[in-house]
């Protein structure tokens, strides 16, 4: 018999105030196939393809000062061609801060979504 494992992440579920303009804000600025749950979105997607790669699973101190302490999650997003993307996003009116290259690591950015919930975008 076959052992079970994890493979990756599945979905990622972000609770919403606006759950149609939030799923909109992911679609619009970063081209993911974010969907208000039950809906698929303008394109007809019910999910989103992404490229493989890493992905970093990392818990942190509760006082942590990595990101804002009243959030107990920050989204991570692996890109290509960071400063084009940053570019695009602030010409959208999408604040960038936290800008930073940290060597044999990559260049990171940090925006927030409409919702203010951060969003690291990190190019390997």
């Amino acid at each position: 018999m076959a052992e079970g494992k994890v493979l990756g992440i599945g979905g990622l579920f972000i609770r919403s105030a606006d759950p149609a303009a939030l799923a909109a804000w992911y679609h619009d600025h970063l081209g993911i196939a974010a969907t208000e749950s039950g809906q698929p979105t303008p394109d007809g997607e019910w999910v989103w393809m992404q490229d493989a790669g890493p992905t970093v699973f990392a818990a942190f101190k509760a006082d942590s000062d990595y990101f804002a302490a009243d959030r107990q999650v920050m989204l991570n997003l692996r890109v290509e061609g960071l400063d084009a993307l940053l570019a695009r996003l602030e010409a959208a009116g999408v604040e960038v801060s936290h800008r930073e290259a940290m060597e044999g690591v990559g260049a990171f950015a940090r925006v927030h979504d409409c919702d203010g919930n951060p969003v690291e975008l990190w190019e390997p």
